[in-house]
């Protein structure tokens, strides 16, 4: 039977929707950029708190931590900064480096899964694309316990969810060197079969007898493995937002906390008020993804609205505005404000490792030692 989370009909209170975030790291060989496989050693290593909000991950050079429930970024920043700095200790204990970065950079020498049974069905599933490099996501949880408003939600979401993925790009390296596209973890992804975007419902059952026709079809061993980038949560009473890379700083990861937790009360406030959720066509949305992995914040994003390609820049701004009422009534509109605007000043992830490339003649190391500082700043 496929697992279920209780549909409540309470209405949230959308003056204050709770967040929580989940980022996974890599561990990296401090000489040469490779991927360790010591992630065993680094949660043996954590201990109290960080032990509790860790997690294994399919691979065995990745570590997850999950921050505690909170409705408040000076809180959230508070536990993101704990939390690296315990999983970065304990990856130096194991002779690893924590980095912040979305896909494997150099090379993944070991790329057998975890011992779990969950895994090694993973694996006998999907074959090659299971043993792909690690790639790292950041995933932000906002509370919506009603289920049929956080499916509607999800519909809405659809059109911003490129600008979204475009502000989060960080991972422009692989296997040494810069491959055009400002996040390739996202092209990497595009080989999983229940991974992009979140296709339209028309309710909570229609998504559940979806969501069963493609485990029944073989695309999903079951409901945990709906990986589209935005979804209700099948363990917490939340919207889980999937479609960035990991953060490079905290700061980073907070402001796409902020405004994703913006956006969801905004649309959650249009879904109850009646508004339709625009209907896009698959292919279209697909298209805007791409574009979003390709040029990050540094080109041009496809306006899901129009249909038209505009400045990357001029759509940030327009989601500012557009959620800038529900950032207030978090107390949220200064400080997004002026992360947006260190952002438009120092670039995306990516864009900031390709200065330190750029300045360094391509040298790798100094990328990864550029991350590996920006992962542990406060």
């Amino acid at each position: 039977m496929t697992y279920r989370p209780a549909v409540t009909t309470a209405v949230p209170d959308l003056a204050a929707l709770t967040l929580g975030v989940e980022e996974e790291y890599l561990l990296l060989d401090p000489r040469t950029g490779e991927s360790l496989p010591v992630a065993d050693r680094v949660l043996a290593a954590l201990s109290g708190t960080a032990r509790n909000q860790s997690r294994q991950e399919f691979r065995h050079s990745m570590v997850e931590m999950v921050t505690p429930v909170t409705a408040d970024l000076t809180e959230l920043r508070a536990h993101l900064v704990a939390l690296r700095r315990s999983a970065a200790d304990a990856a130096r204990a194991a002779g690893a480096r924590l980095v912040a970065v979305g896909a494997t950079p150099v090379h993944e020498p070991h790329r057998t899964v975890p011992d779990k049974p969950r895994y090694h069905a993973m694996s006998r599933r999907f074959g090659p694309v299971a043993h792909d490099p690690a790639v790292c996501g950041c995933h932000v949880h906002v509370g919506l316990p009603d289920r049929e408003l956080a499916v509607q939600v999800c519909n809405h979401l659809r059109p911003w969810l490129p600008v979204v993925q475009a502000v989060t790009a960080n991972s422009p390296l692989h296997d040494g060197r810069d491959t055009g596209h400002a996040s390739w973890r996202s092209m990497q992804l595009e080989r999983w079969p229940s991974i992009g975007p979140t296709p339209h419902f028309d309710s909570a059952a229609d998504y559940d007898a979806t969501v069963d026709d493609l485990i029944r079809a073989g695309i999903m061993l079951d409901a945990a493995m709906v990986y589209w980038y935005a979804r209700p949560s099948t363990a917490y009473p939340t919207v889980e937002i999937r479609v960035g890379d990991v953060c490079p700083g905290v700061d980073d990861t907070v402001l796409v906390a902020g405004l994703v937790r913006a956006l969801v009360a905004t649309l959650a406030d249009d879904v109850r008020a009646g508004v339709p959720a625009p209907r896009i066509r698959g292919c279209l949305v697909s298209a805007a993804h791409w574009r979003a992995a390709h040029d990050g914040l540094e080109g041009d994003l496809i306006d899901l609205r129009s249909g038209g390609a505009r400045p990357a820049w001029d759509l940030v701004d327009e989601l500012v505005a557009t959620v800038a009422p529900a950032l207030a009534r978090h107390g949220d509109l200064d400080h997004v404000r002026d992360q947006v605007a260190r952002v438009r000043r120092d670039g995306t992830g990516a864009a900031r490792q390709r200065r330190v490339m750029a300045r360094t003649g391509n040298d790798v190391r100094a990328v990864l030692d550029h991350l590996a500082a920006e992962t542990l700043a406060c």
